[in-house]
């Protein structure tokens, strides 16, 4: 008994894959906080680094994070480390004995691995590494196949391939605990998904975001932009009773055209809960149903244990909310025939976020977390654009690049006290819709002078003004309205003798163009195409 006291708290090392490198700290620190565990690393912890050294923990905190992280690729109970191979002898010696022999006695079988970190070894260099630790009091025997203890020697020869250094850094050796959860996202891959959509979300980024939400077995979590489940699918192997909506008819009962090469139509059977089946998980389905996150259906209550979601940014997939600009008049009792289709608008991206946090604030349990993506574009990115709620605290913001403009973040956060009256956010409705639109066929010569007029006046006074296309039979020209947190770009096709098409796409950041310069920026941004016929410099 003395000896498990002596062994319960010690030093763990995690080796973490070198992806998706902002998400690994908020994973592992949602893990240790699902266990009631703090976040301890040692004095010489560096996020960006393959290996990290913790305190604070037992073996079971450590088995209990691998058994969840897709993020860490190993874990090993740290017996010594240094910057030299004479560093690691010293501090191996001064290992305790006592923590040492329970895994050397005579009647054990051990094995070694030799695992270098941006550097591959010749097998004769692995087994003179390996020869070079008989100092240690291993007493077992050699079984390669069937070890019952397997320990490791870890060399990092730093992160830059382009200059690798001829001696490691840094050298770590340690007893295996346990691997990480890296097969999920070949197992969970939307290559090989029942139902997928255009924009189903891949599974390693799934199943961080249900680490980074805490989900565990018997929460309650919902997904208000569902599509095609896929986070659903995540947090239901994790024991979680998932739920969602969509505004989309087709998606929700999986019709209408497949998203698969060479396959036209979605078959009779492909939707989400064929989805939950495939990986044995159907019986976490509660439901999911067709409806407008604009609208909350729920009653006022805190519901669900974790809200996860990825809305849509207006590109690929269309923001929409039922509405309408016209008088329409409702029918007595708000009652429609079966085959009504409600009217639907533009739904905002800044109205989308102040929607989504209003929500989570009513309808999330206290503690219970948030977890969404917000896109952004780089350049004039910065944190005060992320939404944030007096009843929800910020726990991290992690960014996924994309392109060198444009990225996406990973917002999580926690709600910590109770809605009251006044503590919601407003939409913001300054903007103009598309009803305002006026368009003006102009001669092509008079396409720069226009340019040269909007571009030389302030967006400030282009609020509340309904926005203008000009537009010639073969020139291109587009402007925009703005409001305080948001902006439209209008665009158009130009075809020969042939009617314009105009596309509206909503900026997805809550951030000011100050110039019209930026339009071209943006169009390269949301891979639009964008017309340099006219000779303009937009």
């Amino acid at each position: 008994m003395a000896t498990l006291s002596k062994r319960s708290c010690l030093k763990f090392l995690l080796h973490l894959a070198q992806d998706n490198l902002d998400f690994r700290l908020p994973e592992i620190k949602a893990l240790l906080a699902v266990r009631g565990k703090p976040f301890h690393p040692d004095e010489n912890f560096k996020e960006k680094s393959p290996f990290w050294c913790l305190d604070g923990l037992c073996e079971d905190d450590v088995r209990a994070i691998m058994a969840r992280s897709v993020c860490a690729k190993s874990a090993f109970e740290l017996w010594g480390h240094g910057e030299t191979h004479s560093d690691l002898q010293t501090s191996l010696l001064n290992y305790p004995l006592e923590n040492m022999s329970p895994f050397m006695h005579k009647d054990s079988t051990y094995r070694i691995n030799v695992y270098t970190f941006n550097k591959t070894l010749e097998f004769t260099d692995r087994i003179k590494r390996i020869d070079a630790l008989e100092y240690l009091p291993f007493e077992g025997t050699v079984s390669l196949k069937r070890a019952q203890h397997i320990f490791c020697l870890l060399e990092d020869y730093g992160t830059d391939p382009n200059n690798i250094p001829d001696n490691p850094y840094y050298v770590y050796f340690g007893r295996w605990i346990a691997d990480g959860q890296r097969e999920l996202i070949r197992s969970h891959s939307v290559k090989n998904r029942h139902f997928i959509g255009n924009t189903s979300m891949d599974a390693g980024l799934s199943f961080i975001m249900a680490n980074h939400a805490k989900v565990k077995e018997n929460d309650v979590v919902f997904d208000p932009f569902v599509g095609t489940g896929s986070l659903l699918v995540a947090c239901s192997h994790f024991g979680a009773y998932v739920c969602g909506i969509d505004i989309d008819y087709n998606t929700i009962h999986g019709r209408g055209r497949s998203s698969r090469k060479n396959q036209k139509w979605r078959g009779p059977d492909e939707n989400i809960r064929a989805n939950l089946r495939q990986y044995g998980t159907e019986k976490m389905y509660l439901d999911v149903m067709v409806s407008d996150a604009s609208k909350s259906v729920w009653r006022n209550a805190a519901l669900f244990d974790a809200i996860i979601t990825d809305p849509p940014y207006g590109i690929r997939e269309s923001t929409r909310r039922t509405g309408s600009h016209k008088d329409i008049p409702r029918p007595p009792d708000a009652i429609y025939l079966e085959s009504h289709v409600p009217v639907s608008l533009a739904y905002h991206l800044n109205d989308i976020f102040t929607d989504l946090l209003n929500f989570s604030a009513h309808h999330l349990v206290m503690g219970g977390r948030l977890v969404y993506w917000l896109p952004v574009y780089r350049p004039e990115y910065s944190e005060e654009m992320v939404p944030l709620h007096p009843c929800l605290q910020l726990v991290s913001n992690c960014e996924q690049t994309l392109s060198s403009h444009t990225a996406r973040r990973l917002i999580t956060m926690e709600k910590i006290k109770e809605p009251q009256p006044g503590l919601q956010l407003q939409r913001d409705n300054d903007y103009t819709e598309s009803d305002d639109l006026i368009v003006e066929e102009i001669p092509s010569g008079q396409v720069n002078q226009i340019l040269a007029e909007f571009i030389s006046r302030d967006a400030s006074t282009l609020i509340h003004q309904s926005t203008r296309l000009y537009q010639g039979p073969h020139q291109l020209c587009a402007c925009y309205h703005s409001s305080p947190h948001t902006h439209t770009v209008l665009h158009t096709y130009s075809v020969k003798k042939q009617m314009l098409s105009v596309h509206f796409v909503t900026l997805f950041v809550p951030f000011i163009f100050e110039r019209t310069e930026n339009i071209t920026s943006y169009c390269e941004m949301s891979c639009l195409p964008v017309w340099r016929g006219c000779g303009c410099n937009v």
